[in-house]
């Protein structure tokens, strides 16, 4: 049997599928998997910020319509890259067990955020990290900046920046774990929904598959997962839209964290609930609607038009 995973061809996405594919080796040995780059918008376009250009959507459509037209068998995202509404007839069947889900700090003069003086330099291409920075460190200046990981890191190591702000589990899924300098903490920096996830869509209707590869769910990461992803389509909100949003399991209870803002930081608004494990995606929603009697609606609607 010969399985085929749809991917980007960016290191980190090939690195994370190849993982996926190991897996799957190792567990059934008479099934072959070959991995299928496929180029997306999002990978063509580096010389734009990602809310100017479409936003989440940007990294996984053409990979989508591959699914579709069965060219592939199942893909490999990063799942904060994947919109919230996905598709006719695909879903996300499987959830491997989460990385560090947390934003990491990379310097070479700091040994961490709070030490920036007035005027530094930090790179973010994500406006989630951006309207954060601002509202906790007004001294500062956040500067856009594209490109892959390596890019980034040379970009900063050639003094472009006094420090940038990548995903810890990009980092750490790529062997350059010993490039953090600090994991910013959730009470400082909320993370991307489902951020440090992996997330393996597959055809709704490919049962066969879905029993292949569940031997890979992770029960928590899927739980959390869930939950984050049912606040962000609650809110509907996207890559144009400063939102974040943490979920994680404490003493068989579930707990989330969100903030949503404006575009600058001046409207920030942030809150938290905790609930039932077996209901992620209601608390989701409950904490969206929490965040709507605090003002959201007012931001989103000021955002988009």
């Amino acid at each position: 049997m010969r399985l085929r995973i749809g991917t980007r061809g960016s290191k980190l996405a090939v690195a994370q599928s190849m993982w996926v594919k190991r897996q799957i080796e190792l567990r059934h040995k008479d099934i072959d998997v070959e991995l299928v780059k496929i180029k997306t918008k999002g990978d063509k376009i580096l010389d734009s910020p990602l809310n100017k250009i479409g936003g989440k959507g940007l990294f996984v459509k053409e990979i989508e319509s591959a699914l579709l037209m069965k060219k592939i068998d199942m893909a490999v995202h990063s799942l904060k890259d994947v919109p919230f509404e996905l598709p006719d007839g695909l879903e996300i069947g499987i959830y491997p067990k989460r990385e560090n889900p947390l934003d990491a700090f990379i310097s070479v003069y700091f040994n961490n955020i709070k030490q920036l003086p007035e005027g530094a330099k930090i790179g973010t291409s994500s406006l989630r990290r951006q309207v954060q920075l601002r509202f906790l460190y007004p001294h500062i200046r956040v500067v856009p900046v594209r490109g892959n990981v390596d890019t980034r890191l040379k970009k900063l190591y050639k003094g472009d920046f006094d420090g940038i702000i990548l995903a810890a589990a990009g980092l750490v899924r790529l062997g350059l774990k010993s490039n953090i300098t600090q994991i910013i903490s959730e009470d400082i920096m909320i993370p991307a929904v489902g951020q440090g996830s992996l997330g393996i869509e597959i055809r709704r209707d490919d049962e066969l598959l879905k029993k292949l590869l569940f031997f890979m769910n992770h029960r928590e990461t899927e739980i959390c997962v869930k939950a984050e992803r049912s606040f962000l389509k609650e809110l509907g909100g996207g890559c144009q839209i400063p939102i974040a949003g943490y979920a994680k399991i404490e003493d068989n209870k579930l707990i989330i964290k969100g903030m949503v803002s404006d575009i600058i930081g001046e409207k920030y608004l942030l809150d938290m609930l905790t609930g039932d494990i077996n209901n992620p995606q209601d608390l989701g929603r409950k904490l969206a609607h929490r965040l709507f009697d605090k003002g959201a609606k007012d931001i989103l609607r000021g955002i988009y038009e």
